[in-house]
């Protein structure tokens, strides 16, 4: 039984995860803990008992929860952290801030985050994973990143000092992100709304919007540089040799690869986390096995499989 420190947010005990997640699987947290401010994110971590694992955890939008739940803390970020701030130069944008909510307000005063407009998730998620699309990075836009250290420790680090690159970053263990200080281009908000407008168009056209999905399932396989700051200069992506090893519209249990995107791993309806995730390493080892290609998964997969001693 893990030991708690009082608190002014809010500390539950097993709560259940799925319905915290797109994909609506999992098992529960053995706490989830929702502060009410940066303040009480930094007490509650340096009196932690520092054994106690702890999983800053957003808007669920990029992640797998396995059956079994997950143990220790889960951190969840709410309204303390879902501010924006825009001065002359920069956004600073909560991590719970969402990603579209931050690049309409940002497009509002003449910056360009239009990139994030159809990223579904948080800043702080955003900025963990180096999020992008359209040629455009986090990383291209980040200039430092606030957190609180596993130790309660609250600390800014610069975007050089995470280490960028494709999908990744190197985030503290045990850190939770707390805000992002972003230096935008600037552009005229007329033709910025106008840029994500035709971007939503364009997703909703190619993409399974409607369905239970936790955005793209794997990486791209090649065409990025190490920085991942808008290099992809290669055709080869992720869905095209998903295609190639006849995986487009494969089934286990109640999990599917999406038959409109085939880098989509989808709940049909009645999914566990194990479906998904065993279909996520079959599509793998089929594309092994027909093309030499090792896919790397860019869900988050976290948690323990129910029956199993240790998570894959």
């Amino acid at each position: 039984m893990i030991t708690l420190p009082e608190v002014r947010g809010t500390l539950t005990a097993n709560r259940p995860l799925a319905d915290l997640t797109w994909m609506r699987v999992g098992g529960p947290a053995e706490v989830l803990f929702q502060p009410a401010d940066v303040q009480d994110l930094s007490d509650f971590l340096a009196a932690l008992d520092p054994a106690v694992p702890v999983f800053p955890m957003g808007v669920g939008s990029n992640l797998i929860v396995r059956d079994g739940g997950i143990s220790g803390v889960v951190i969840r970020m709410g309204r303390g952290f879902n501010a924006i701030e825009i001065s002359d130069d920069t956004v600073i944008a909560g991590a719970a801030a969402l990603d579209a909510h931050v690049a309409r307000k940002a497009a509002d005063a003449g910056f360009d985050l239009t990139f994030l407009r159809t990223i579904p998730g948080t800043i702080g998620g955003a900025v963990r994973m180096n999020a992008g699309c359209y040629g455009s990075y986090m990383a291209d836009v980040l200039r430092a990143v606030q957190m609180v250290l596993r130790d309660g420790t609250v600390t800014e680090m610069s975007v050089d000092a995470l280490e960028p690159a494709y999908r990744q970053s190197a985030l503290p263990e045990g850190a939770v992100i707390v805000s992002a200080i972003l230096t935008p281009p600037k552009g005229a908000p007329a033709d910025l709304h106008q840029r994500m407008t035709e971007q939503l168009v364009k997703r909703d056209e190619t993409q399974p919007t409607k369905d239970r999905t936790a955005g793209s399932t794997f990486r791209n396989p090649a065409g990025f540089s190490s920085t991942g700051r808008a290099d992809d200069v290669h055709d080869l992506k992720a869905w095209k040799v998903i295609d190639n090893a006849g995986m487009r519209g494969a089934q286990l249990g109640g999990a599917v690869m999406n038959t409109k995107h085939s880098n989509f791993l989808t709940n049909a309806g009645d999914a566990t986390a194990a479906d998904l995730e065993d279909l996520g390493e079959l599509v793998r080892k089929k594309v092994y096995d027909s093309q030499g290609i090792t896919l790397q998964w860019e869900i988050m997969r976290v948690g323990d499989r129910l029956g199993a001693d240790t998570a894959k």
